[in-house]
């Protein structure tokens, strides 16, 4: 396994940085756009769109920043797989901390550095580099882009300070800056290994209804398997299929059933709750596309909620949906969702 260094590489590692960096630019047929990787972004390595600054390069205690730190990420969000690719598990380094390559098919390395190791969130470093504290999957393991692959933390030198050290090495080689390629990044609604089943929660504000669909402005998510409600850091919107036979709220039932969708008033105290139906994982639903995500129950607090086309009841089709997510999270038909 390659050992990148993430401090200083020295003088002529910079030189040679540069160079090799103004021939890739110089290169007949390169892409145009920068941060590309094959021609495709990559996704953004966090759940979330989480701000961050170019503080790529900067002089560091150990030397030259290698990486872009994104800053002010809450413990345990979770780490995505960047595109397809291995995953190798680096626990040694005391400045590092819990630490992870991901080796991409395209070729590219990413690191990911500063992952979880607490059990609370005092900070206590009792979980160490393990699977389930700082890893998601097995040391090897096969990902697929967007799939989650750890939890953010502040292992190694990072105490106290929350946030996810990413670095980019094409071919293997040397560390390029990150910056260009996170401002093309692809944002995961929600993490997923490709063709795995999945179901959603999403609570937002609805701004359209009509033929079919419904826009809502989201402002949290949860996932099944494993995930917890999480919130959407910016305004996202999202637009649903609505299933043929869903069960919504009753202040929705005329709009969702217009042959043309049309805007809603929306008002704070409109906030609902959105309910997928069970599917498998694509690259669509994650990045929550059009029609790639399809409602199956649509309720907010203290509504009554009626069948948009019955013969089924809203209580067999709350089942319904009940008895697919509990075999993700057992926990969920005796909780509620």
């Amino acid at each position: 396994m390659a050992c990148h260094r993430t401090t200083a590489r020295g003088v002529f590692l910079l030189l040679l940085t540069a160079l090799a960096g103004a021939a890739i630019v110089a290169a007949p047929g390169a892409a145009t756009k920068p941060g590309l990787v094959d021609g495709q972004p990559i996704v953004f390595p966090l759940v979330g769109d989480y701000p961050y600054g170019m503080n790529y390069g900067d002089p560091r205690g150990q030397g030259r920043h290698a990486g872009i730190d994104i800053e002010n990420v809450p413990w345990r969000t979770p780490v995505v797989a960047a595109e397809a690719g291995r995953v190798r598990w680096h626990t040694t380094s005391w400045r590092a901390g819990c630490m992870l390559y991901l080796y991409g098919k395209s070729g590219t390395t990413y690191l990911y550095i500063h992952l979880n190791n607490d059990l609370t969130e005092a900070s206590e470093d009792k979980g160490g580099c393990k699977l389930g504290t700082a890893y998601a999957v097995e040391d090897g393991a096969k990902v697929t882009a967007g799939e989650q692959i750890a939890w953010n933390g502040d292992s190694g030198d990072a105490e106290g300070n929350y946030h996810l050290h990413f670095e980019v090495h094409p071919g293997d080689g040397a560390d390029v800056n990150p910056y260009p390629y996170l401002n093309s990044a692809t944002r995961v609604l929600f993490p997923g290994r490709v063709g795995e089943p999945f179901a959603l929660g999403v609570r937002g504000v609805p701004v359209a209804a009509g033929a079919g669909t419904l826009e809502l402005r989201a402002t949290g998510v949860r996932w099944w398997p494993g995930g917890r409600w999480t919130p959407v850091v910016r305004e996202r919107m999202l637009t649903f299929g609505v299933a043929g036979s869903a069960v919504v709220d009753e202040s929705l039932v005329d709009a969702l059933a217009g042959a043309t969708r049309r805007t809603l008033q929306s008002r704070p105290a409109s906030v609902v709750t959105v309910y997928t139906e069970a599917a498998k994982v694509t690259a669509a639903a994650l990045r929550g596309e059009p029609g790639a995500l399809v409602a199956r129950r649509i309720t907010r607090p203290g509504g009554t909620t009626a069948v948009t086309d019955p013969p089924e009841t809203a209580a067999e089709i709350e089942d319904e949906l009940l008895s697919s997510i509990a075999a993700f999270d057992p926990d969920a038909r005796r909780s509620g969702v």
